[in-house]
């Protein structure tokens, strides 16, 4: 019976990390990210009767530099404070978010180094995601 009990369990455990890392992979693309978005608020547009041709939400590309920035700057601050020993966050998130910002770099005089930073953003993301994964199965 507690055999029986112990197998349940690893599988309940291995089914919610697959789940959530499911979950994690539609995250991986900005633009995947970006065109579900769209789609939900012309579905909801839809609905309540406005008819919308186009990408209602492109005005937010004009903005995606400074909410870079912005996320570059809290990130910096996060850091720092783990740094200290006061951060809040987990050296994973840490690590998913710091692959997040390498991966979504919007600067166009760096566009040339695109592939550099999304396969550095990439590796960021994934070692979090292992971490966190193998750290689950330890438990």
């Amino acid at each position: 019976m507690a055999r029986r009990k112990q197998n349940t369990g690893l599988r309940e455990k291995a089914l919610s990390a697959a789940s959530g890392l499911s979950g994690l992979m539609g995250v991986f693309s900005s633009w995947t990210v970006c065109h579900n978005v769209c789609t939900a608020a012309i579905a909801l547009l839809a609905i309540i009767g406005i008819t919308v041709a186009g990408m209602p939400l492109l005005f937010l590309q004009s903005v995606a530099v400074p909410f870079w920035t912005a996320a570059v700057l809290i990130f910096a601050v996060l850091v720092a404070l783990k740094l200290k020993g006061m951060g809040c966050l987990s050296g994973n998130a840490l690590m998913l978010n710091g692959g997040l910002i390498l991966f979504g770099m919007p600067l166009q005089s760096l566009q040339g180094f695109i592939l550099l930073f999304r396969l550095a953003g990439s590796v960021l993301i994934l070692a979090a995601v292992a971490r966190y994964v193998s750290s689950r199965f330890r438990k």
